[in-house]
Formats: structure tokens, sequence, C-alpha cells
């Protein structure tokens, strides 16, 4: 697949291999390579919809392309754009000899265009023949990482054989298996299956945890869970920065507790606290405190899966969006309600909270931005999500913001027009 810049349009050209076309008046004097490189269209899915596709149904499958960049070629006149120099056997006495890069590598910002790219053209090559394989690469990859879930076991096989098929076809290679069925397991060749359930007896031991996307996935009891390595830190500006953002949640499950977090960093940057001065004596208690809870944060799990398995026939399905702010903060959660032969279930689906700004803001003001939180999160998840989605339904307690709303005459200040208008 050839890919040439040409004024900012790309135009399609050989379809069998891939080209990246550089700057070449560029100086690299004082800048890095990666400065010049041409990145190229971004084609990487987006993160939370590729995990909130992994949890719409039962049985989950997460794999991996085995060196996804080393497998695309550089064309031969563009190799000089990745030049380096090498000392043979560690010898910096001697001259360094000088190679160039034969394939994509990592670090690069063209490789991740031109990889996705790839995959992508197997997929409309293939579409017809390979369903399957071609919705599964081209939806549910994250740059190498491939997660998706499926309704039955047969499917579940039907899936992982199309998808090596395809990719076998463009010399690439899907490994590093994992799924929380054994039969899907049983059916996926040993050396195929990830380190940790390569030598799993799978009639008697116990699934491992496996780390999915940075989401700590619990595959025996099919939950997410959270670990923080808590290490003896100072506690200076800098470091509980490190510490609050050393948490990892794309969900947004712990939003409530990381907000608390925030506002300790958020106090010390109105009290003027430097990178390196100690934290005020009068917010130690409250940092202890937060510090105390991040130790628990392994006991907190989250069924993945939004419908269980045992549902049945599902009637209706239903998203709920709920936002709420008071003086130190904002912030919704969204939930999905699903109807199946008489018994509901709900699901939180992700949640965002945000420390409220500085500047003194009115509750109504706050409440109303919480509600256009509430409104993009919607859109996201009704682009990313798979599910038919019946009704939707927004939350808010403030009679104020529906008013807002509801006013169709729109003669709103400046901020509130705004908001309005974004939502």
């Amino acid at each position: 697949m050839w890919y040439t810049p040409h004024h900012g349009v790309y135009h399609p050209r050989k379809p069998e291999k891939i080209r990246v076309v550089f700057d070449c008046s560029a100086k690299f004097e004082g800048t890095s390579l990666n400065d010049h490189l041409l990145t190229g269209p971004d084609l990487t899915n987006a993160l939370i919809g590729v995990l909130c596709r992994f949890c719409e149904r039962h049985i989950a499958i997460t794999c991996d392309v085995e060196k996804m960049f080393h497998r695309f070629h550089v064309t031969l006149e563009d190799r000089d754009f990745l030049r380096f120099l090498w000392w043979e056997n560690g010898n910096i006495e001697k001259e360094p000899k000088e190679y160039r890069m034969r394939v994509h590598i990592f670090g690069a910002a063209s490789s991740p265009g031109c990889a996705n790219y790839g995959m992508k053209y197997l997929d409309c090559k293939y579409e017809k023949d390979y369903p399957l394989a071609a919705s599964f690469n081209r939806k549910n990859f994250y740059v190498d990482d491939g997660l998706i879930s499926v309704e039955s076991v047969e499917k579940a096989n039907k899936l992982v054989s199309e998808a090596q098929e395809v990719l076998a076809k463009g010399k690439l290679s899907l490994h590093k298996f994992v799924s929380n069925s054994r039969e899907v397991l049983n059916d996926i060749k040993k050396t195929e299956r990830a380190s940790a359930v390569k030598d799993v007896d799978l009639n008697y031991s116990e699934l491992p945890m496996q780390s999915v996307l940075g989401v700590k996935w619990n595959i025996e009891s099919d939950t997410f869970s959270f670990k923080v390595d808590l290490a003896e830190k100072a506690a200076t500006r800098r470091r509980i920065l490190s510490t609050v953002a050393s948490v990892y949640d794309p969900f947004g499950f712990l939003a409530p507790y990381i907000l608390t977090g925030k506002r300790v960093l958020q106090e010390m940057c109105k009290r003027g606290v430097g990178w390196n001065d100690s934290l005020p004596s009068e917010l130690m208690p409250k940092w202890n405190s937060w510090l105390n809870d991040l130790e628990n944060l392994h006991k907190i799990q989250i069924p993945r899966c939004f419908i269980p398995e045992n549902m049945g026939i599902i009637q209706k399905i239903e998203l709920h969006h709920f936002s709420d702010a008071s003086k130190n903060g904002y912030g919704q959660c969204s939930y999905i309600r699903v109807v199946a032969d008489e018994r509901v279930h709900c699901t939180l689906v992700m949640g965002k909270a945000r420390v409220a700004p500085t500047k003194v803001f009115s509750i109504p003001r706050l409440e109303l931005t919480a509600a256009t939180v509430s409104a993009a999160v919607s859109k996201v998840l009704r682009e990313e999500l798979d599910l038919k989605i019946d009704q939707e339904f927004f939350w808010t307690d403030l009679q104020v913001v529906l008013g807002y709303i509801k006013n169709e005459a729109r003669r709103f200040q400046v901020f509130v027009a705004n908001l309005y208008y974004h939502s």
C-alpha cells in the first residue's frame, strides 16, 4: 500500500506495499527525527471504544500481532531516513558503522499509520470471504492489541480462525491469545497462547490475571481490578502528581476517588506551593487518608461484561447518564440498563470527574457543565458501542439546568450559550 502525501491529501497508489514519503528538504540539526516524519492519517481506534466493545458479550478474547511494525518494510529510497550508528561489539573507540532500517520501527511517528493502514487494507481486500475477521481487525484493534467479546463459543472459534487466516495473507501472525472461555482456549495451539496461560491445566487450574490495554483483568472471575505499586515518596507537589497520575483508570470507575487526590493538588497550586516543596501540614491528613485508600484498590472488582450470560432474550437496552456538581468538582456517570424476560440488569459503563475551576463559578453553572460532559459521553458511547440502544435518558437534580435546556428562545449569557451549543 503506497501512500504519497501531496499538499495534505493522501493519494492511493500501488496496493501491494506501504510507502512513507518524508520531507527531503527538512534540516535535522537540533530537532528529533520524529519532527520530520509524516505520520499519515490517524487510523488508530479510540481506546475507550475498544475497551467498551470488549465488555459487551460474555466470551472475551484478546490477542496480539507479533512484531507488528517490523512486518512492514520500508522502500529502498526511504531507508536513508531511518539511519543509525552502531559500534561493533560495543567498542566506542572504533569508528561506528552506519546502518539503515529495512522495516518500520517502534517509536517512529510514521509506523502506526503505515501498520494500521496495512491491516485495514487486508480487511477491505478479504471482507467478502472473511466478514468476521474484517470487522474484528477494523474496529477492535488498538495498535497491535486485539480485544473482542462475542456471544458464543462457536463464533469465537470461527473468529480466531478467520483472523489468523486473513493476517497470514499479509505475512502477519496473531499470537498471545487469552480468553475467559476454556473451550475457546482448548482450540488454540499452546504456542499461540499468551505465556500466562500456556502451561495452565484448563481442566483444573485457575486462569491467571492478565493486563488488557493497561487494565487488570482477572480471567477466572471475569472482573476488572486495580493494583498500584505504592513506593515511598516524599510528599512534594511533584511526587503527589506522580502518585495521582499512576492510577490508570480509562473507564473512570475510580473517578470520585481520584478527584480527591486532584483536589489536594489543586489546593497546593492555589497556595503557590513549588514543585519540590513539601505538602502544607493542613493538607497532610487529607493526603494520608487518600494514600491509605490507595492500598485498598486491589479489593475492588468490577464485572467485565455489561450483559450477563443468563439474561435470556433481550427486550430493551437503555443508557442512563447522571450528572452532578458541587463547589469542589463536577462529573457524570453512565449506566447501561438491560431488560430481558422480566429481569433487569444495570451496569456502570464509564464515568468522569473533574475538579471545579479555581475561578469562582455558581453551582448552576457547574451543574450545566456536568450536563454537557454527559452529552459528550453519550456521543462517544453511541458511536462506539455495537449494542442497539433503544432509549437514552439524562438525569440532573437541578431545575435550573432543565430550564436552560428547555428554553428554546436561547437568550443565554455567553458562558451558558457556549455550553448549550457544544452539548
